[in-house]
């Protein structure tokens, strides 16, 4: 659907004056203004590259993506290792990533160590710590030690290409305001079209047609939306490559728009407010011997697979050498045991005490009472038959949490949080964070009728979720938001995704939210609001004062307002997220 623009109108104004300067050369037409002409085309392009190089420079968070990437990768094979173009580098190949090296694609370290820079791509300046077994992406930096790599994507399959596509995609999009803009602009082109055929009638009717052709130039030429046509576009390319920069993905610029209106954030608890992974958090040994209790638990649970045994293993290794286990036994529902030198070690929860028919003790039963009301998982040791004591293990929440929580809060935003977990530990986590509203015991299949819940009274529900098993409800919320981008589901399900596990950046998001907005809404009354005072004077109104707007100075005032909202949006650079993300 073709509708008038601003090159209309440009073109209407240097077709009039042009006609009228070339009947003064080929008649008697008196009427000449080639200076004039050549001005008002000069300042028309000028303004035309400084808004050409506005976008190019708002623009440059996707030349920045594509930099990230080495232009070689080092492959490591039978011969040794040698050199090859990033564009023949295959799924299944092993590469060599030197300290100070970009990785080339996305991959499993096979074997080292390394502290990666991954700034690029989360937005997180620490360096994160990378051992064999883990994920790494492209265009991370390997800072201090030399890893190697398994290639498992390579192209547009990786994490970065991926990140590239929602940046450009992002900013293509239309906004609501540009939707505005875009009426706004249509409506100007018929505005001064009938403001410069009034013009003409007018100036005629005097019986000077000199000045009505000079004054219908400058209305055509003082109300060329050119300053219209950059205000959003130029914010919405802006925005996106900061959110981009910062770890924050733009899927669905309508979402990044929404979220200043929020009234409610809903967190999932799992893997989003917490770690994700249970932390040993209390321990108490019956003879006061935590380090043997801790030992013997470890040496048992060396040779387990569960979540909690690799929980107590690692906390065992910060502090003393495991013993060696033998004879392991792993009990379904119940726990584990093996022999440790000459004694018989069992480890497991309550389902432990009450197969075995043991007796805890009340000094056991005192110490693991306050464990057991903030919903600690608590699992007590058993050498040859005797409860000897007892640990406790929490999922950890996120020290971020907490910053994030207060943070939203004191931009009048409540916060909830939902989870499967039961009552009391849900209870437990929201008072140490000081949520607003703690939805417990919710079922995956039921999460997003809890945010429909929170719409139908009237509230605004923005929903963070790992988006595996929170999709339905990141997609019924109104802004949906994926914490973690390493899934497809997240990318599907939520309009706004975040690079990082960092719950800061959902303050973040909204403190772009409303300074993007807030530059747009600038923008549209900077590039409207000066036809209201510059087109009168173009037309004329007045000149019996001796105040009149010539075709040049037009053009110059209209290149200006195209500047002003250029250099307006830049200071949308200067918004600082790192403080809230």
């Amino acid at each position: 659907q073709r509708e008038p623009g601003m090159m209309l109108l440009i073109g209407m104004a240097i077709t009039v004056a042009f006609v009228a300067s070339w009947a003064n050369t080929l008649t008697s037409f008196e009427l000449e203004f080639w200076w004039e002409l050549a001005a008002l085309i000069a300042v028309m392009l000028l303004g035309h590259w400084l808004e050409m190089k506005a976008i190019a420079d708002a623009g440059s968070a996707l030349d920045a993506l594509a930099k990230l990437l080495p232009d070689e990768a080092e492959i490591v094979d039978a011969d040794g290792t040698r050199m090859v173009a990033l564009s023949e580098l295959k799924v299944g190949d092993t590469v060599l990533v030197r300290p100070g090296s970009r990785v080339p694609a996305d991959g499993e370290i096979t074997e080292g160590q390394a502290d990666l820079d991954e700034s690029m791509v989360t937005g997180e300046s620490k360096p994160v710590s990378r051992v064999a077994g883990d994920r790494v992406v492209a265009g991370t930096v390997a800072t201090d030690n030399a890893i190697r790599v398994h290639i498992d994507a390579v192209g547009d399959e990786t994490a970065l290409a991926g990140i590239q596509r929602l940046v450009a995609e992002a900013q293509n999009s239309r906004s609501r305001a540009q939707v505005l803009a875009d009426r706004a602009a249509a409506w100007l082109f018929y505005v001064a079209v009938s403001a410069a055929v009034i013009t003409v009638i007018a100036w005629s009717a005097f019986g000077d047609t000199e000045q009505a052709v000079v004054r219908t130039v400058a209305v055509l030429v003082i109300a060329c939306p050119h300053a219209l046509g950059l205000a959003i576009p130029l914010v919405v390319s802006i925005s996106t490559g900061l959110a981009a920069e910062n770890g924050i993905l733009v899927k669905d610029r309508l979402a990044l728009e929404e979220m200043r209106n929020i009234d409610i954030v809903l967190f999932d608890k799992t893997g989003t407010l917490t770690m994700g992974a249970h932390k040993v958090q209390d321990m108490f040994a019956r003879d006061g011997d935590v380090d043997r209790m801790l030992d013997l638990a470890a040496a048992v649970e060396s040779s387990s697979e569960h979540p909690l045994a690799r929980a107590i293993l690692a906390a065992a290794r910060n502090r003393t050498t495991v013993p060696e286990a033998t004879d392991f036994r792993a009990m379904s529902g119940i726990g584990a045991e093996a022999k440790v030198g000459d004694s018989t070690i069992a480890v497991g929860g309550p389902a432990l005490i009450r197969e075995r028919s043991l007796t805890i003790g009340e000094d056991i039963e005192s110490e693991t009472a306050p464990w057991i009301d903030r919903g600690a998982s608590v699992l007590y040791v058993v050498e040859d038959a005797e409860v000897i004591g007892a640990i406790s293990l929490e999922d950890q929440i996120r020290p971020e949490s907490l910053e994030a929580v207060r943070q939203l809060q004191k931009q009048g935003v409540s916060v909830a949080m939902i989870t499967g977990d039961a009552e009391q530990v849900a209870t437990a986590v929201g008072r140490e964070l000081g949520i607003d509203l703690v939805l417990s015991e919710v079922l995956p299949e039921q999460k997003h009728a809890k945010v429909s819940q929170l719409q139908s009274e009237g509230l605004k529900v923005a929903m963070v979720g790992d988006g595996v098993n929170d999709a339905p409800a990141l997609a019924m919320a109104d802004v949906g938001i994926a914490i973690g981008a390493g899934t497809e589901v997240a990318i599907e399900s939520a309009g706004l995704v975040l690079a990082s596990d960092d719950p800061r950046g959902v303050v973040a998001i909204r403190r772009l939210s409303e300074a993007s907005y807030s530059k747009m809404v600038q923008n549209l009354v900077w590039a409207t609001g000066y036809n209201v005072v510059a087109i009168p004077l173009a037309a004329g109104v007045l000149a019996w004062a001796g105040i009149v707007l010539g075709p040049a100075p037009g053009a110059a005032l209209m290149s200006a307002s195209t500047v002003i909202v250029a250099l307006n949006a830049q200071f949308l650079r200067r918004l600082e997220l790192k403080s809230g993300a």
